[in-house]
């Protein structure tokens, strides 16, 4: 059973930047994929950044040039950097994991860390 733990969240002001972590308890490259999602309250969960195996990276239009998602293989870490946070990214930030398993795909999830941005 693959685990997703995600560390880094908080309460930031408007502007400021918090980086999330999600560790997994296997090889990063043994997934194909990677990728973040928040849940506002009250709201579906929604794809905010996702890093394909071979390295493709897509982000929502509402983060991109703020967001930067990267990895550490050797720690089977993902990271998100978030900057210039507004109130509307106030959330719980989730890690997935796509595993293909023919025919196919198994999703993993973290228990996600809230990120609040308020002043």
């Amino acid at each position: 059973q693959v685990q997703l733990a995600e560390s880094g969240g908080g309460t930031v002001e408007p502007g400021g930047s918090l980086r999330l972590a999600c560790v997994a308890s296997r090889s990063i490259f043994s997934f194909a994929s990677m990728g973040w999602y928040r849940q506002a309250p009250g709201n579906q969960r929604e794809l905010v950044a996702s890093l394909r195996a071979n390295g493709w990276i897509d982000y929502d239009d509402s983060v991109n040039g703020r967001f930067t998602v990267s990895r550490d293989g050797a720690k089977n870490t993902v990271y998100l950097q978030m900057n210039s946070l507004k109130p509307d990214d106030t959330g719980v930030y989730y890690c997935k994991a796509e595993e293909t398993r023919f025919p196919g795909t198994v999703d993993y999830w973290g228990q996600g860390t809230q990120v609040t941005v308020s002043s």
